[in-house]
């Protein structure tokens, strides 16, 4: 059986012939839940349907899940490459029930899978469960006898969501992976010996507020199986690094650093665990960039961070030269792409971020190792153990090493880290980070918002209309909760239906005017606290304003248009630019307003001007085919498999919007759009730009803003062509022609110059300790006529010293030079240090040139003076 494939598919076929629906991999990124970081298993996807916010076309599922976990019981990141069962990156196998089968048939498809499919001895498996699931014992022991099973307690056999909500007991398989003959214990399952290879969770219960538990009315099944772990067991090889899932990656590390793995599992030498880190590492950064996450200094993309930073560190233990990680992605790909076909069509920007971030690591590390080293020098001499929170912060702060990082360098040296003074030094630079900001909100509107719940929402009209009537349901003055509000005050406020488009998705939110009997609010923003919510905020121009009252919402139309055009663009933009420059490109960010887009994406390198050109001549013959703009709610899997493309950052259900331009584009968006493309007029791109590692940026203009912009273009050219006496057709030939003539003029005046050094009566030569100098003292000469004339002055004198000081500005500047067959006796850098420290200057340079300089004005004899002494004469 070849692992990588066919015990995946070998899993998957058998819950799909057992009525359960293939579900493919949900993304890394959890999308709508924030309480996660990222996917951690393979229920992440089905949350919603266990917690009965969702409903799902089937009841059975099955899935093959990448799952990523940085944190836990078993997944440290430290502890990653140490031992044989840590990952950052594996592959969670699962199958799930929702109200259908319960315990009986759960527990029956296990253990036929795993004894009768993939055939592992019966002999070698036990199974754990819950203290008091009498029932899953009663059905355990129609397959197993009762010596191997073992009960245990909450913390290892009960599953939860969270405090409250669906839970339920669990059961465990269990394998002994050096089996003795001895009695099995409970002492010996919980050793590195046994190890768990699937968990069968019973979700059974709904847990309230006050702790007690009530029976849910459609109990659930969710059960997860490392794949990692099954392959290391069916290929009967130490731990999972050694299976075919992990060594094709370790062959090719092998190859990039001459060294080999030794495939030890107890205590492993460092140069497996370096080989380890490596390989679960560039899997992990694989797949994250994949699904959109970008190496940055916060949340996900700080997790991808360290993981390449410490990858690196481990490349460089194994001395292998930077950057290597692309041709380590590349294996992975080659592995995995059949399977996972995202990182196929991500392989570029993959390549590009890693690389990008791994080379940018490389240039600080060895300053941050040196750092390191002189102070584990320190610790020997003063006998201490620990590296400070001060230092651990210092490396973080200055070189960019994560703590784990500096943690897995201090222990290799036999030294511990003061972890809680890194962190007490983290909130300090936090807390000086929020008294320097100053936001426009307090928190006590956020909290207001959480607060509410779901007891006010509105109802936006904006997709449709422009002005609406609505009623008042909120209104806040400085952040706190009023009845009414009255002529001059600034408030926010909420009505039950609008049109007023609130800030979201890159679009800025909607301005315009609200009305009533005598009032009048100039709405200048509107924002989305929440979902459900729209948060207008104004001036009361005149009148007065109450809760209950009814209101006229009108949009300030043309302002709202523009948008309009703009993000309409923004999704034309984002086609173009993936048919010029492949199909790895893909939104990392846009803003909307009225008078610009600008729109972030994944690429590598800077856009060359032909290729501006290109996306400007496709985005632009979309607007003239006049395109309808359409948009349809559909179900999210129907949507993407008709090729939207779905925005980064955006959260999605299982029904969405999609806004499609003609046969051009289609995309998923909740933003608003003009009806036809011909509407936008003309997209203008102004500006192209690096935002940071693997992301550049557009900015661009359309309708009358890329009028204005080609008109104030035009008015520039016409007064340039004016100044130079030229028509505008004749202003680049004529430019051309003056840069042409500034160059030779350039040219003749350098070689004026240089005729004008030639004046040798300003040269003094005399002898200093048996050595002939040559010195020269002139004003106004710069570097390059310097240089020129020492050549020239060397050629003279033929063996010495040449000396020239030239004051500017009030400044001296000092060239020395040695002729080579004296560099043995003088060396050009020691003499001219010599001299310029005794009168108050610095310099450098090599062993026959040196410049260096003074802030003040030198006389003659206090320079010739400095250079006798330097040279050695009185």
């Amino acid at each position: 059986m070849t692992i990588k494939t066919d015990l995946r598919e070998a899993f998957l076929s058998y819950f799909e012939e057992r009525g359960h629906k293939r579900v493919p991999s949900s993304s890394l990124i959890p999308h709508g839940d924030p309480t996660l970081f990222f996917t951690n298993a393979g229920m992440v996807q089905f949350k919603d349907v266990f917690l009965g916010h969702d409903t799902r076309p089937y009841k059975r599922a099955t899935s093959s899940q990448k799952c990523m976990r940085v944190s836990g019981k078993h997944n440290d990141l430290e502890n990653v490459g140490y031992t044989q069962r840590h990952h950052t990156f594996f592959e969670m196998l699962g199958n799930f029930s929702f109200g259908d089968y319960f315990k009986e048939e759960a527990i029956a498809f296990a253990w036929e899978f795993l004894t009768k499919v993939i055939d592992i001895s019966k002999e070698l498996l036990y199974v754990t469960i819950y203290k008091d699931d009498d029932e899953a014992e009663e059905i355990w022991l129609k397959h197993v006898p009762r010596s191997r099973i073992f009960r245990f307690g909450e913390e290892d056999n009960f599953w939860s969501m969270g405090d409250t909500g669906p839970c339920g007991p669990c059961s465990e398989i269990l394998i002994d992976r050096e089996p003795s003959g001895k009695k099995m214990s409970k002492e010996i399952l919980a050793s590195e010996r046994c190890m768990e290879l699937w968990n069968l969770v019973f979700m059974q219960f709904n847990r309230r507020e006050d702790g007690t538990m009530e029976k849910l009315d459609r109990p659930c099944i969710d059960t997860g199986m490392g794949l990692e772990r099954l392959a290391a067991v069916l290929e009967n090889t130490q731990g999972n690094y050694e299976t075919s899932l992990f060594m094709p990656i370790i062959r090719k590390i092998e190859e990039l650093s001459q060294r080999k793995y030794l495939s030890r599992y107890k205590e492993p030498p460092i140069t497996d665990v370096a080989m380890r880190v490596i390989a679960d590492h560039v899997r992990a950064m694989t797949f994250l960039v994949a699904d959109g996450v970008l190496p940055s200094n916060e949340g996900r993309g700080y997790v991808l961070r360290r993981i390449i930073r410490r990858a690196a560190r481990f490349g460089r233990m194994l001395g292998i030269k930077p950057p290597f990680f692309g041709a380590l992605a590349d294996t992975v790909i080659e592995m995995m792409g059949g399977v996972y076909p995202e990182i196929v069509a991500q392989r570029e920007s993959i390549n590009g971020a890693i690389t990008a971030e791994e080379l940018k690591f490389s240039e600080t590390l060895d300053k941050g190792m040196e750092l390191l080293t002189e102070k584990f020098d320190e610790m020997r001499k003063g006998g201490i153990k620990c590296l400070s929170g001060e230092d651990v912060f210092r490396l973080y702060d200055t070189y960019g090493f994560p703590k784990d990082l500096t943690r897995d360098i201090a222990a290799e040296a036999g030294f511990s880290i003061d972890g809680e003074g890194f962190e007490r030094m983290m909130e300090e630079q936090r807390m000086r980070a929020r008294s320097a900001w100053k936001g426009s909100c307090d928190g006590g509107t956020s909290k207001l918002f959480l607060e509410m719940g779901g007891g006010v929402a509105t109802e936006f009209v904006g997709y449709t209309a422009m002005q609406s009537e609505g009623k008042v349901l909120l209104i806040l003055k400085d952040g706190c909760e009023t009845d009414f509000a009255t002529e001059g005050d600034k408030i926010s406020f909420v009505v039950d239906r609008t049109p007023f488009y609130g800030a979201s998705g890159g679009q800025v939110g909607d301005s315009g005017l609200v009305l009533g009997d005598g009032l009048e609010i100039v709405v200048e923003d509107t924002t989305r606290p929440s979902p459900s919510i729209f948060l207008h905020i104004g001036v009361v121009k005149s009148g007065k304003i109450s809760v209950g009252d009814r209101v006229r919402l009108e949009v300030d139309e043309e302002r709202r248009r523009s948008i309009m055009r703009n993000h309409t663009a923004t999704h034309i933009l984002h086609k173009a630019l993936r048919t010029v420059l492949g199909e790895h490109v893909r939104q990392a960010g846009s803003l909307v307003e009225a008078d610009r887009l600008r729109f972030d994406f994944a690429h590598f390198k800077a856009l060359a001007p032909e290729e501006i050109l290109q996306v400007e001549d496709i985005a632009n013959s979309c607007v003239l085919r006049n395109l309808e703009v359409e948009v349809k709610e559909l179900p999210y899997a129907e949507a993407i498999k008709k090729g939207a493309l779905a925005f980064f950052g955006d959260k999605y259900g299982e029904v969405v919007r999609t806004v499609s331009v003609g046969d051009f584009s289609m995309e998923l968006c909740g933003g608003t759009h003009v009806r036809r493309s011909g509407d936008i007029g003309m997209i203008k791109i102004v500006k192209e730009e690096s935002v940071s590692a693997g992301v550049r940026r557009i900015e661009a203009v359309t309708g009358t803003g890329a009028l204005r912009y080609l008109q104030d273009l035009e008015s520039k050219l016409g007064e340039i062509g004016s100044r130079l006496g030229v028509s505008r057709s004749d202003v680049v030939s004529r430019v051309l022609k003056l840069l042409s003539d500034v160059k030779r003029l350039e040219k003749e005046l350098q070689s004026a110059k240089r005729g004008a050094l030639g004046d040798a009566g300003r040269e003094e030569g005399f002898m200093v300790s048996g050595v002939s100098v040559l010195a020269r003292f002139d004003k106004g000469i710069g570097t390059s006529e310097m240089r020129h004339l020492s050549d020239v002055m060397r050629s003279k004198v033929k063996s010495g010293v040449v000396f020239i000081a030239s004051e500017s500005s009030g400044k001296t500047s000092i060239l020395l030079a040695v002729t080579k067959d004296l560099t043995y006796r003088f060396k050009a850098r020691e003499l001219i240090t010599k001299l310029l420290s005794s009168i108050g200057g610095s310099g450098g340079g090599g062993d026959e040139m040196a410049q260096g300089g003074i802030g003040r004005a030198v006389g003659q004899d206090e320079l010739k003076d400095a250079l006798i002494r330097a040279i050695g004469g009185e």
